[in-house]
């Protein structure tokens, strides 16, 4: 059984940082961060596989980073030079396959979500 739980949202100024961590039981090869904004479809953020490998959106390309510790279970984003178009429900997710292509439609496993505001 997979279980995904966030924690680390909150609110912040335009420029803030956060860090999200995402608290893993159970397997899986690539875990990953979507997003939700009011009135949007869910989005992909980043995504990593248990070999490395990463990949992320183009809107957050030089301001977020995902990372992982395989040792501890725990899925991390550091999200710095925050905008208010950042602001949404961050979701932790994972599968086994496929993860990659950042499809919310491939991802099995979804933890609850936790908020993340910035205001200008």
């Amino acid at each position: 059984q997979v279980q995904l739980v966030e924690s680390g949202g909150g609110s912040v100024q335009s420029g803030g940082s956060l860090r999200l961590t995402c608290a893993r039981s159970g397997y899986t090869y690539y875990s990953g961060w979507f997003r939700q904004a009011p009135g949007k479809e869910r989005e992909g953020v980043a995504v990593i596989g248990r070999d490395g490998n990463i990949r992320y959106a183009e809107s957050v390309k030089g301001r977020f980073t995902i990372s992982q510790d395989n040792a501890k279970s725990t899925l991390y984003l550091q999200m710095n030079s925050l905008e208010p178009e950042d602001t949404a429900m961050y979701y932790c997710a994972a599968t086994w396959a496929n993860g990659m292509h950042m499809d919310p439609a491939r991802f099995g496993y979804w933890g609850q979500g936790t908020q993340v505001t910035v205001s200008s």
